[in-house]
């Protein structure tokens, strides 16, 4: 069951934390909406749009030197850092008077929101055992999806009760629970103690480069990516035309728009269930494959919909996004060696960005040039993607299969028949010390495994 992940007590502290956090953006973005009207009046707009195109360049340019630096310290306090940082931002938004500092706070905030995502996500696989993570993963996304949904209405509540800029302080409180929580985990979450000393700003860079590279190089893995890409081209449809859809076609109000995304979230949430009461017994690329199908189709009609058929068609879209999602992040966790998690993390999250960024301004060119049926076009030009994707980049049976990569990483010992090396001479032979070992990329047979492995000098 989903919820089995939060009988791990460092995975639910953790989760709460998120949670609290989560709940904070709501209010960031529905106390910056109010802000930009106030500012801006009509042109709230290009302020808001300006905004998100902010944060996404933040995500893209940052995230893989957070998924690297997450890889070489204590991600704890990586966590606990970004936390406190996000709060004085966001403490900082109720004094503004001009639209340019609404930008460069926006900016810092969303860097700070680039070294806690992957770092996040990074996390936990390292916190939960092997039958935990997936179900981890899930419930982490359903939640996302749910509060993606129910979020703005309970900021906005809270913003009609206290006002627009009070609402920013509450914000900044609640990144403080966040922060406690994540500080009160027990220990240190670093991936090896021994790690850090070893590494240098050049390594750091090759640490950036190997998280694209593992994300490319498995095959598996780079599917799912390419799909990411087919549903962020058809998902941004649905972000960016709803709206004048629904209020400009179907001649309808805001609150039928609020209940037409609301379905997309619904759907989304569902999904993050399903996919975890089946873990297992579909290869996660073939969760991918229907997560990609079904939001594609899903707007082959819409163009035509009415209300209610339109609610359905966002539900089952919804439900393909997160179908897409989840098992991509999970491969993530099943297929990169832990101490190198964060940085294939912190590259996936930079690359399935860069991918909304490329289609958020294809919706808006098909929205504002194909007024009557910009979700046909938009789901014809994510099938063709959707083909060449699958036909040119679906892995063979044999590349599912568990693969032991070739990689470094520290190995505690003493001395046996086993391990016969030099040392440096400020260590003593006969104590117990570690040294950063190779093993090689072996793919074996269920039968056995073979695991060979080298010291570095």
């Amino acid at each position: 069951m989903i919820f089995s992940s939060l009988k791990n007590p460092v995975f639910a502290r953790l989760y709460t934390a998120q949670t609290i956090s989560l709940l904070g953006d709501a209010l960031t973005w529905i106390g910056l909406a109010l802000l930009a009207f106030e500012l801006a009046g009509e042109k709230s707009a290009v302020v808001l749009s300006s905004a998100l195109t902010l944060r996404v360049t933040a995500f893209v340019l940052l995230s893989p030197l957070a998924g690297a630096i997450a890889d070489r310290f204590d991600r704890k306090r990586i966590m606990v850092t970004t936390h406190l940082a996000r709060m004085l931002i966001v403490g900082l938004l109720p004094f503004v008077t001009a639209v340019w500092q609404v930008y460069a706070l926006i900016f810092a905030l969303n860097v700070f929101n680039a070294f806690f995502t992957p770092t996040y996500k990074a996390t936990i696989p390292q916190v939960t055992g092997e039958n935990e993570y997936p179900q981890a993963i899930a419930l982490s996304s359903a939640t996302y999806q749910l509060l993606a949904v129910l979020g703005p209405g309970f900021a906005g509540a809270i913003a009609a009760f206290i006002g627009a800029r009070q609402i920013f302080f509450l914000d900044a409180f609640s990144f403080i629970v966040a922060a406690i929580l994540i500080f009160t985990l027990p220990g240190q979450l670093r991936v090896n103690p021994s790690q850090q000393s070893l590494r240098t700003t050049g390594r750091t860079w090759l640490d950036i480069k190997e998280g694209t590279t593992r994300l490319f190089a498995d095959a598996p893995i780079r599917y799912a990516l390419a799909m990411q890409l087919v549903a962020s081209i058809v998902g941004a449809q649905i972000l960016v035309n709803t709206v004048g859809y629904v209020e400009g076609t179907l001649k309808l109000g805001n609150v039928q728009y609020g209940w037409v995304m609301a379905a997309f979230g619904i759907g989304a949430t569902l999904c993050a269930l399903l996919v975890s009461a089946l873990d297992r017994r579909l290869r996660r690329t073939t969760f991918v494959l229907i997560g990609a199908t079904l939001i594609t189709v899903a707007l082959l009609p819409a163009s035509k919909a009415g209300l209610g058929l339109l609610m359905i068609l966002w539900a089952v879209a919804g439900a393909g996004q997160n179908m897409v999602d989840l098992p991509t992040q999970t491969l993530i966790a099943e297929r990169v060696p832990k101490m190198a998690q964060g940085r294939v993390y912190g590259a996936h999250f930079a690359w399935s960005h860069l991918w909304w960024a490329i289609s958020y301004p294809l919706a808006g060119w098909l929205g504002s040039h194909f007024a009557e049926n910009e979700f046909l076009y938009g789901s014809l030009v994510g099938l063709g993607m959707l083909f060449i994707v699958q036909f040119s980049l679906s892995p063979k049976a044999d590349e599912n299969e568990h693969v032991h990569e070739s990689f470094w990483h520290y190995h505690k010992h003493v001395h046996d028949d086993h391990h016969q090396h030099d040392h440096y001479p400020e260590i003593p032979s006969g104590e117990p010390h570690a040294h950063l070992h190779q093993h090689k990329r072996i793919r074996h047979s269920h039968s056995y495994i073979v695991d060979i492995h080298h010291p570095a000098r």
